[in-house]
């Protein structure tokens, strides 16, 4: 160990549409929604994270909020860099430090990315000082975060339901053997309920609003064992301009969801019939693993099940099981060099 690698800190990093995870000495350190607050006239970030995501919706017009991802991609590279800078710095062992450490990085990226916006990642990395830059794919580090042996040449099939992106793959000997990714996520699931608000209930909800429906009743089927609690909604009446409440149940939520949810149906199948027989022959054993933050809706599970005949699994903390993937191959690097992307 030369005096370069004292200097230098190992860190994993998933860099999702709606939350960026960063885990740094096995432990995830930060944790905090992807998001900036700009002030419009000196251009300077006034706040990242969970704090400009309380602003989010709330501001006047010298104030914006962004979200510098969109759909698994780098959409503002100033703002995804500085939030990314920032959020390094906020890491407790890199604050204490006099001088900012080179690092060694492992990112993780969707799997239907493009050249360019692969090289955008790198080129944001080695902004903020990075030495050692690693891509893996996002299916991929799934896969490792929910404990399944990748190496083995059996088949696997592992969907990350993320923010911007659904990631669906099949997994075998330390490769994706098919995969499918499409642009209906938990986003898209937020913007439905907004839009079944106000045509079913004349009733606008902003997208903060929207988020909370979908995490408090938010349900992929209309038959569910333990069915949540009906909720308050408030927001603004169309027809009057007033502001006003609602009370909407799960089953509405179920829904305005459906269609969307039948689009990551349709490439659960269209995958699954890619698949080589004797991978297949493989998933009908082990099932279907789901991870992601898109994956907690209530029912989501029982309703895949339902759709492809095959046992359903959420993984345990699905919204780490990709950070915590990404986190093994940076602790492996030799093991996993060959699925990790330089």
């Amino acid at each position: 160990m030369g005096f370069f690698d004292f200097m230098t800190e190992d860190i994993a990093i998933d860099l999702g549409t709606a939350n960026t995870l960063i885990i740094h000495n096995g432990k995830v350190v930060i944790d905090s929604p992807s998001i900036v607050a700009r002030n419009r006239i000196t251009g300077k970030i006034i706040a990242i994270g969970k704090e400009a995501n309380l602003m989010q919706g709330k501001t006047h017009e010298n104030i914006k909020t962004i979200r510098p991802l969109k759909d698994g991609v780098i959409a503002d590279f100033q703002a995804s860099e500085e939030m990314i800078k920032e959020f390094v710095k906020q890491i407790p062992a890199i604050k204490k430090k006099i001088f900012p450490p080179s690092l060694r990085m492992v990112i993780c990226i969707p799997s239907g990315i493009t050249e360019v916006e692969k090289r955008a990642v790198i080129d944001s990395a080695r902004h903020m000082n990075a030495k050692e830059i690693y891509l893996i794919y996002e299916p991929m580090a799934a896969a490792i975060g929910v404990g399944i042996d990748i190496m083995e040449p059996k088949g696997n099939m592992i969907i990350d339901i993320g923010g911007g992106t659904t990631e669906i793959a099949v997994i075998a000997l330390a490769g994706i053997v098919c995969d499918q990714s499409v642009k209906v996520a938990g986003d898209l699931f937020t913007s439905d309920i907004m839009y079944y608000t106000r045509a079913q209930h004349n009733l606008y909800v902003g997208e903060t609003t929207a988020e909370k429906i979908k995490i408090e009743i938010g349900a992929a089927t209309e038959d569910l064992e333990t069915p949540p609690e009906d909720m308050m909604v408030q927001g603004r009446d169309l027809l009057s301009g007033k502001p006003k409440q609602v009370q909407i149940s799960y089953r509405e939520i179920a829904k305005a969801l459906d269609k969307s949810i039948l689009r990551i149906e349709d490439a659960v199948m269209e995958t699954l019939s890619k698949t080589p027989p004797e991978l297949a022959a493989d998933i009908y054993n082990t099932g279907i693993y789901l991870a992601g933050g898109g994956s907690m809706l209530r029912g989501l599970d029982k309703r895949l099940s339902r759709k492809t005949d095959l046992p359903v699994y959420v993984a345990e903390d699905p919204l780490r099981a990709v950070v915590r993937g990404t986190g093994m191959a940076l602790k492996d690097l030799n093991k996993y060099k060959n699925i990790l992307i330089r």
